[in-house]
């Protein structure tokens, strides 16, 4: 999983746990470290007494014997007093000759120890070399680890007569069973810790994404054609104030511009519906202008004929004043917002009622159920279904043999589906982005107002209409619109 997918509380959460664990493993590292320095430092210091303690007891016997006080008498002055010694202070004790030969031992018949009849060279330079007089060897044996120390043991003139080695065991059982139980007690309160630290870094980020996710809420919500409300928060860390305040001040722009691009649009709409009205107009004014000057022209009192000609041009001036009365009507029905009367009416008869007035035999009506209810005002769903219809006819060309035209009505839960197919050219890709814009039109005749009214009802009750067409083989427009608003 990459992190990047992680939302941010979920990655502030993940954090904080990981911070608390890598913390918890760093104190148990450098407490075991801790330990472990410190039991080194136990062994070394014990070894350290136990040596002073052994050398002082050693000039007492050599002060105290009556042999004399050389080198070769050293197995003689220590032949009994080595195992007191050894016994008092509870350490074994070893007494080489100054060239590193074995001469005397506490526990000779102890195997490993006796068998290091001579020490090495490297021994004896040490203890020879160093101010100290003295050298501390670290062997292992037998998975055990022992300290060797190695000093002189020197007359009261403090010539030296003799190296003794003291062999000394490093027994961490009981350093080792204190290191576990204060691990296994450190391990309890770290899971303690972890326990509270989950609770804590779960609330923690929560608080700190909360007012980070009401932004988020209000930025999804936030759409130009309606009025935004401005986030409020009462406390918050200095960066989500900045950014509240540079959210509220982008809806204030957000507004000005929906304001400034609604009335820009409304007066681009009229200056574009005023030139679509003169224009349509002007198309039937033109012959009726050549009809009147032909009339002048031409016009005889004497003609026998005069009568028949003045019915041609009279009539050729009411189908020229009707096509504007057309137009005029079609322009106001576009403009007219449809009132949302909220009559509750069954469809599938409002449909049919639709259907009456076309004569065409191709025309088909389908129906799921004889009664689907749902509220609409019934003279703006005929104009619906007329529209459709008319424009599914004109949509087919004349001299097409097969025509089809089919309406089906159908519900869904608590939507209401009006479909109409026809088998017509069909709708390039090109047009269908513009077939719902008002005065946009593929015909001769007409103003390509027609759907753009239908739209214009359907979503002002909450629907929707949409088409699916193929060129050449089948288009259908679908209408959508909930059974109650």
């Amino acid at each position: 999983m990459k992190t990047r997918k992680l939302s941010l509380r979920v990655r502030i959460f993940f954090a904080m746990i990981l911070l608390i664990l890598s913390a918890s493993i760093l104190i148990a590292a450098v407490t075991i470290f801790q330990f472990n320095e410190q039991a080194q430092n136990y062994h070394k210091e014990r070894l350290e007494r136990k040596e002073e303690n052994i050398k002082r007891h050693i000039d007492f016997v050599i002060r105290e014997t009556t042999y004399p006080v050389t080198s070769e008498y050293i197995p003689l002055i220590f032949k009994d007093e080595i195992h007191k010694i050894a016994d008092i202070h509870r350490l074994q004790v070893n007494l080489y000759d100054l060239e590193g030969s074995f001469l005397k031992s506490s526990k000779e018949n102890i195997e490993g120890i006796t068998q290091q009849k001579c020490l090495s060279a490297e021994i004896l330079n040490e203890i020879s070399n160093t101010p100290e007089h003295r050298y501390v060897e670290k062997t292992v044996m037998e998975g055990q680890v022992y300290r060797s120390s190695y000093t002189f043991v020197t007359d009261k003139k403090f010539k030296p007569l003799a190296i003794v080695s003291l062999p000394y065991l490093e027994n961490d059982e009981m350093l080792n069973q204190e290191r576990n139980e204060f691990l296994m007690r450190l391990g309890y309160a770290y899971i303690l810790m972890l326990g509270i630290a989950v609770v804590l870094a779960f609330l923690l980020s929560k608080y700190i994404t909360k007012s980070l996710k009401t932004i988020s809420d209000k930025i999804n919500e936030t759409r130009l054609e309606k009025k935004n409300k401005k986030i409020d928060i009462d406390s918050s860390s200095k960066e989500i104030v900045t950014l509240v305040n540079s959210y509220n001040s982008m809806i204030d722009q957000l507004e000005e511009s929906a304001i400034k691009l609604a009335t820009s649009e409304r007066e681009h709409a009229w200056r574009e519906m005023a030139k679509q009205v003169a224009h349509e107009i002007k198309n039937p004014l033109t012959p009726m202008r050549l009809t009147v000057q032909n009339f002048q022209r031409k016009f005889d009192a004497q003609d026998p004929t005069v009568q028949q000609k003045v019915d041609e041009y009279s009539k050729t001036l009411i189908q020229q004043i009707d096509m504007m009365s057309s137009i005029a009507s079609a322009f106001s029905n576009f403009a007219k917002m449809p009132a949302q009367q909220n009559e509750l009416l069954n469809v599938v008869e409002v449909a049919n009622l639709a259907l009456d007035i076309f004569s065409e035999d191709y025309i088909t009506f389908e129906c799921e159920k004889e009664e689907i209810i749902a509220k609409f005002d019934r003279s703006q769903l005929i104009r619906v279904i007329t529209n459709l219809v008319k424009n599914a006819i004109q949509a087919i060309p004349e001299d097409q043999h097969k025509k089809r035209i089919k309406i089906k009505v159908f519900d869904e839960d608590q939507t209401v589906f009006i479909t109409v197919s026809d088998n017509g050219i069909g709708i390039s890709k090109e047009f269908g982005e513009k077939i719902f814009e008002p005065k946009f039109t593929t015909k001769s005749s007409g103003m390509g107002l027609g759907l753009g009214m239908v739209k214009n009802i359907v979503e002002t009750y909450n629907g929707s209409i949409y088409f699916i067409s193929e060129a050449g083989k089948e288009t259908v427009f679908t209408v959508t619109f909930p059974k109650s608003i």
